[in-house]
């Protein structure tokens, strides 16, 4: 007899179907054989699925059982087999009807007690799951929440095998999880406010502009003058997160198997800060079975890269992909696969490598050698995609002496979210969301200058030599001022702005 199920794969952050075919011959030497290109952790379902069938009391008469993984040219890998192979083993042998096996997704990880463990890409799944129809998904307990946020999709969770085989037989009811709705959803918690940082006026308008317009940005200043409490505190006045927004975060951390248990949707914006020791494939994902990186799972939130020159000058340069086309593609032998990565990269570093150039207060040690080659670490094409390039100065002592500091998240977010709809309503029929991402006609469409404004960008470009991206950047940088202003027009003022955010250019 011939028992068929479905279940899910994993390729990047979408989920394909797998027909799990179990054939259960009760003729010739018991035995068994699992096909269908199967990684190693597949190939340990048996051991694992045996065993919870023993705990579970269920006895199966000997047989040779040949399981295949359909498509059998595509790559299975995980637990996640587990669960549908039981049942199929169990259907076979006649102690399960197959009836509601016909449409239903499959699930899950069996421990060796026959528990139900969790694992990963159950939200792809489900929403593979709802789009070809089906009369519902099993998944463990753990992932219930996640599978829940996908609406018109009945999902079950039983505790282990023996509820599952119960409730498929039924000899037990199981009602549904209930589902997520976006209403719902608590406001996100960032525990963290700017007005806990003491002055720093020039770096917050910085954060400010980068926040309303989604700009990379680059803090330069001495240790200690919190270049870091104010990374830290960027998502605090980003946008929060709309339902399909939440929802693409959720999917890569779901892929990643990084989404705590029992959690539904993300609802704060990631913010990841990887150590400078990091490898390429750990920041923009990879390996033999393709994973997201850093850069994707910070998709819609913050990248913040502290000690910036101190990264391998390799790692720097495979950024310069994701951040220009907001994804990351990896291509490997058997497969190619894609990851979204549109996030925004914050980064910090010293002025030189003892890192008191320039400060008043304490005396550079460094050799102008010393400093041009600690600079020359950051490739010029890796700084003309980084927008905003911002100095930040050591905080003085009568700013450490104020009670609060000044320019509480609440107030940077309110203008923020005020230039974000403006740029909601500007780009509504583009696929475009923010400013950072304006290019080609709609750059000159929505950017358009006024004579002194060209005159004073001319001057600009001829005295600081900016690149062709750098004239872009600053033409973005002074839409974004221009909206937070709350005006249409872009003027002179906000182009002296706009160019006065790339430091590096003036130095240069």
């Amino acid at each position: 007899m011939v028992i068929r199920l479905l279940s899910g794969g994993l390729e990047g952050v979408d989920a394909f179907p797998v027909e799990v075919e179990v054939d259960y011959v009760r003729q010739g030497l018991p035995g068994f054989t699992l096909v269908g290109l199967a990684e190693a952790a597949v190939r340990e379902a048996k051991d694992r699925v045996f065993a919870a069938l023993r705990a579970g009391n269920f006895r199966l008469p000997p047989a040779r059982v040949t399981v295949n993984l359909a498509p059998a040219g595509r790559r299975k890998a995980g637990a996640s087999y587990d669960l549908p192979l039981a049942i199929g083993l169990l259907a076979a042998a006649g102690i399960i009807p197959t009836e509601k096996l016909d449409n239903c997704f499959f699930s899950g990880e069996l421990s060796l007690s026959g528990e139900l463990k969790p694992v990963s890409g159950v939200l792809p799944l489900a929403i593979l799951a709802r789009k070809k129809g089906a009369d519902g998904l099993v998944v463990p307990p753990a992932n219930a929440a996640e599978a829940a946020v996908v609406h018109d999709l009945k999902v079950y969770a039983p505790q282990n095998l023996a509820q599952c085989a119960s409730f498929l037989a039924g000899e037990t009811r199981l009602p549904p999880i209930a589902h997520v709705r976006p209403e719902n959803l608590p406001p996100p918690d960032y525990g963290l406010d700017f007005g806990d940082v003491k002055g720093q006026q020039a770096a917050k308008r910085a954060l400010e502009i980068a926040a309303a317009g989604g700009h990379n940005i680059l803090m330069i200043g001495p240790p200690g003058s919190g270049k870091t409490m104010l990374a830290q505190r960027l998502p605090t006045i980003l946008p929060p997160l709309d339902f399909e927004e939440a929802l693409e975060v959720t999917k890569i951390y779901s892929v990643a198997g990084l989404l705590p248990p029992d959690t539904g949707l993300l609802t704060t914006r990631p913010f990841r800060s990887p150590h400078h020791t990091i490898s390429n494939v750990a920041l923009v994902g990879g390996g033999s079975t393709p994973r997201p990186g850093e850069v994707s799972l910070a998709h819609r939130g913050v990248l913040f890269l502290d000690e910036l020159p101190e990264y391998g000058k390799s790692v720097l340069e495979v950024l310069r992909q994701p951040l220009e086309d907001g994804s990351v593609s990896i291509a490997r032998v058997a497969q190619s696969v894609s990851y979204p990565a549109a996030c925004m990269l914050v980064a910090a570093m010293n002025p030189c490598p003892c890192g008191y150039y320039g400060d008043a207060e304490h005396e550079c040690v460094c050799r102008p050698d010393q400093r041009a080659r600690y600079r020359a670490r950051i490739s010029g094409p890796l700084l003309d995609r980084i927008d905003v390039h911002v100095e930040v100065p050591a905080v003085p002592y009568e700013d450490l002496r104020d009670a609060a500091g000044s320019g509480a998240s609440a107030q940077l977010r309110a203008r923020v979210l005020a230039a974000r709809l403006v740029q909601q309503k500007r780009y509504a029929d583009k696929n475009i969301h923010c400013n950072a991402e304006l290019y080609g006609a709609l750059l000159e469409r929505h950017c358009a200058l006024s004579p002194q404004g060209h005159q004073l960008l001319k001057t600009a470009v001829q005295r600081l030599g900016l690149s062709a991206r750098a004239y872009t950047r600053v033409l973005r940088l002074a839409r974004t001022i221009a909206d937070l202003a709350g005006v249409e027009a872009i003027s002179a003022e906000h182009l002296a702005e706009g160019i006065s955010l790339r430091v590096l250019d003036r130095e240069g």
